[in-house]
């Protein structure tokens, strides 16, 4: 019966892990609670999960990721890197690819994707190249280089831990860094020789093409005598309730409100700078007596002087995922007004306040000039629900806050890698340096952990731990032994990793890993061999994501942004795969026997 149970609990995860109707986190606790609820899994072992070594080390790994790139250091990187691209273009991608993988090696690859879009976007638009050429090589960088330690990437942190919590042996900082350097190598080279020629160029998906899109919908709106709009609140005008517009700019006199608030009385001879379906405006202007005039300030040199259009791009986990903009009082929290959404392959125009947001979609938005500054120190602060895509994201690098921030970096992995202190000890210890030295405060410690991901760990670990209690990852096992047995473990290793890179594409791949750890080890048991190459399959295929842009955080991040249409993902992504496949059949047993 308890095999029955867990059977139905992961069948039902993994159908809202693949529809998306709930987030990760939620998803998480609804494994816990069901599995302790049937009495598969104990109280104290459903929550165990929240205290295990694992799930705390991905929490600290955050909070010094965030201290790293807080300080600007990959951006100005990066940037040094245009030259580079102007002079020799394949040049650059291979050295932005490596600066990307060898970062992703100790930082969590998703931040270090979120400040690297909007410097991989200017680096194209300086080279003349289209940003669809840098974007999937960055994201595909990140994954290469998190195979190569094991901090990389809270995929690697998690299989650790559930072996741990098996009984078996830790494995060492960088065990398997040689192997992870293979497929960083063969990977860069296949986008360098092969990738770059099947992405697909499309110069169109710019900022300032984006900008263009708004020309049926910005407009001056000047209000005439006898209009009924005329000492009429904003918001109960018929500007608001019948054409759903969004005012930006009140200009009276000498006198300009910047986002007026819906309880601003209008009067005769105001000028409104606004955005709304024009087409209805021009039905209804001489009804309304009030005369419509193009807004042309864009076409040039952006809008003017004292406002700006500036991208924000939705990270995954962010807390404007699966929220509309009017549900996160997106206007008045952040001083901007919304113009357009780059929402997969379309741009929405109607009814922005509405429409329900995805991770990867982007926001085009008209802020006032002075917040930028505000703006940019909150990016800094990594505390905003979005990233922000133009020029104006690119951080200052604090060269001085940077050699110190390097410094605890390298002693917490040499104390990890070392053993004078477990992984989660020395981990914490980097935590408490950066707060202690003024790098970060407690209130940007909490801010900059990824709480979704750490609920979805502990669920993890609680499903893997109903599977071995109820026998289903054993029965699993004896299922896979018999069935290839005659072929030897190379083969079922093989499987292993085949089944868990086709289930990574479609869900989280951290409940694949969590799926997928407990069968491994169960198989390696049947088959009286080594565990140690079946968890680094598990590993190294979980993260192993390229055909879709929604099995991997960094994938849904460069969707939109890049101007990517599914079919992109695929055509590059499975040829990528398939090589990945056969080099972990053939290289992880060399390196790591049977």
């Amino acid at each position: 019966m308890d095999m029955i149970i867990t059977s139905v609990v992961i069948v039902l995860a993994v159908i809202l892990f693949i529809s998306e109707k709930l987030s990760v986190d939620l998803i998480a606790l609804l494994i816990i609670g069901s599995l302790v609820l049937t009495g598969v899994i104990s109280p104290e072992e459903g929550v165990a999960g929240f205290s295990n070594p694992a799930t705390l080390t991905v929490a600290f790994m955050f909070v010094i990721s965030a201290a790293i790139l807080k300080t600007g250091s990959l951006q100005y990187v990066a940037g040094l890197l245009t030259r580079t691209f102007r002079n020799h273009y394949q040049r650059g991608v291979i050295l932005l690819m490596v600066v990307v993988s060898a970062v992703s090696a100790f930082i969590n690859n998703t931040p270090v994707v979120a400040v690297m879009i909007p410097v991989t976007t200017q680096i194209a638009k300086n080279s003349g190249r289209a940003a669809s050429k840098l974007l999937i090589p960055i994201s595909y960088a990140s994954i290469f280089g998190g195979t190569c330690t094991l901090i990389g990437t809270s995929t690697n942190i998690l299989v650790n831990g559930i072996a741990v919590q098996n009984g078996l042996e830790s494995f060492g900082m960088f065990e398997f860094t040689t192997l992870g350097l293979c497929f960083v190598l063969v990977g860069s080279l296949f986008m360098i020789v092969v990738g770059q020629r099947l992405l697909p160029s499309r110069k169109e998906n710019t900022q300032e093409d984006l900008e263009d899109t708004l020309i049926d919908y910005l407009a001056e709106v000047e209000i005439m005598k006898k209009s009924e709009l005329a000492n009429s609140t904003i918001l109960a005008s018929p500007l608001v309730k019948e054409l759903d517009m969004e005012i930006l700019e009140l200009r009276r006199n000498a006198t300009i409100m910047n986002l007026p608030q819906g309880d601003t009385i209008m009067r005769e001879g105001d000028i409104l700078k606004v955005r709304c379906n024009l087409a209805k405006l021009k039905q209804l202007k001489d009804q309304l007596k009030v005369k419509l005039m193009p807004f042309d300030d864009h076409d040039d040199d952006g809008p003017a002087e004292h406002a700006s259009f500036v991208e924000l791009v939705i990270p995954s986990n962010s807390e404007l995922e699966g929220k509309t903009l009017r549900e996160f009082d997106f206007r008045r929290r952040f001083r901007a007004a919304p113009l357009a959404i780059r929402q997969r392959e379309e741009v929405v125009h109607d009814q922005l306040q509405d429409v329900k947001l995805k991770a990867g979609d982007v926001i085009l938005a008209e802020m006032k000039t002075h917040y930028l500054d505000q703006w940019k120190t909150s990016a800094r602060d990594q505390n905003l629900p979005f990233m922000i895509l133009s020029k104006e994201g690119i951080l200052n690098f604090n060269r001085k806050q940077f050699w110190l921030v390097a410094t605890i970096i390298f002693s917490v992995i040499f104390l990890a890698s070392t053993g004078l202190v477990p992984i989660v000890i020395s981990t914490l210890l980097g935590v408490c340096a950066l707060v202690l030295s003024g790098t970060m405060t407690m209130k940007e410690v909490y801010r900059s952990v990824q709480w979704p991901i750490v609920f979805l760990l502990a669920g993890a670990l609680s499903l893997g731990v109903a599977m071995s209690n109820s026998g289903l990852a054993l029965s699993i096992a004896n299922t896979i032994t018999e069935s290839f047995s005659d072929y030897g473990p190379i083969v079922i290793l093989s499987c292993i990793y085949l089944l868990t890179s086709l289930l990574t594409e479609v869900m989280s791949n951290n409940a694949t890993a969590a799926l997928i750890a407990p069968i491994a080890i169960a198989t390696a048991a049947k088959l009286g061999v080594s565990p140690a190459p079946f968890l680094i399959a598990t590993m190294f295929a979980a993260s192993a994501s390229f055909m879709t842009p929604i099995g991997y955080q960094t994938n849904t991040m460069i969707y939109a942004a890049g101007g990517y249409r599914f079919r992109d993902f695929f055509k590059v992504g499975v040829w990528l795969n398939l090589l990945f496949w056969l080099m972990g059949t053939f290289l992880i047993p060399i390196f790591f026997p049977f």
